[in-house]
């Protein structure tokens, strides 16, 4: 991707390529806020509304729309137009009832999936960070910006780059899935982006975050990462919908 710099506006010739614009069309496009995720890994509420799903033509058209308050993330309504949504957000349009899930895909890096009230009600969190606050109370600080309190006697079973699953919108921890072998991943950069497998092995090293990690797909093909780009999505099978391609074509993994 194009270097976005320190300026409040952005050249398309200059945008991370996953965004679906079109390089020639324009000169400038939406240069995501800063907020709860990256540039590299984010697309604007406009572009959302306009380029992903098409509810609006313009510029002008979807910056009325959210404005007006017809889209929610993550259980609130956004109506700032530069407002980054990036990965396990959900998004909800007001009017329709329609709920989407932004998950890692394939080439595309980011893509939303259809999703039931039901799915809607809850996200995946990973933990980036834990932070001790004033009392001894626990705050798990996660990939999307949220911070959570979880109980002082419960906090040790809680590791970095593990799972919580957390409800919308309260934001109340609902359950935990711990980064240890046997679990089911996707991978959320790099070359393999969108690869779900099951996790086999983890190399020991001394950078936690850089440990290589061995990874078995649906297909009974292994695949290798680090471990900063692993994202736990469940046990037995994914908490979440999943686009995994298989053979041909995609299937929907429940």
């Amino acid at each position: 991707m194009g270097r976005m710099g320190g300026r409040r506006h952005l050249k398309r010739l200059a945008a991370p390529e996953f965004w679906p614009v079109l390089r020639k069309e324009a000169t400038w496009t939406v240069k995501p806020r800063c907020g709860p995720h990256s540039a590299d890994r984010s697309l604007p509420l406009l572009i959302v509304v306009r380029d992903v799903l098409g509810y609006a033509e313009t510029h002008r058209e979807a910056r009325k729309l959210i404005a007006e308050g017809h889209f929610k993330v993550d259980g609130r309504v956004r109506r700032d137009y530069k407002f980054p949504v990036g990965l396990m957000d959900v998004l909800e349009i007001v009017d329709t009832g329609e709920y989407f899930r932004v998950v890692p895909v394939p080439v595309k890096v980011v893509a939303l999936v259809p999703l039931s009230r039901e799915e809607a009600s809850f996200k995946l969190c990973r933990i980036e960070n834990k932070t001790t606050l004033e009392g001894g109370r626990v705050q798990l600080n996660l990939h999307d910006g949220k911070n959570v309190e979880v109980p002082a006697g419960e906090a040790e079973k809680y590791t970095t780059l593990s799972v919580v699953k957390i409800s919308i919108p309260d934001y109340e921890v609902l359950g935990y899935v711990p980064l240890e072998r046997g679990v089911l991943a996707t991978v959320i950069s790099g070359i393999n982006v969108g690869r779900v497998g099951r996790v086999v092995e983890v190399g020991s090293g001394m950078r936690h975050y850089r440990k290589l990690v061995r990874l078995e797909d649906v297909t009974g093909g292994t695949f290798y990462t680090s471990l900063d780009k692993v994202f736990v999505v469940g046990v037995e099978k994914p908490e979440i919908t999943l686009p995994i391609t298989m053979g041909g074509g995609e299937q929907r993994w429940r």
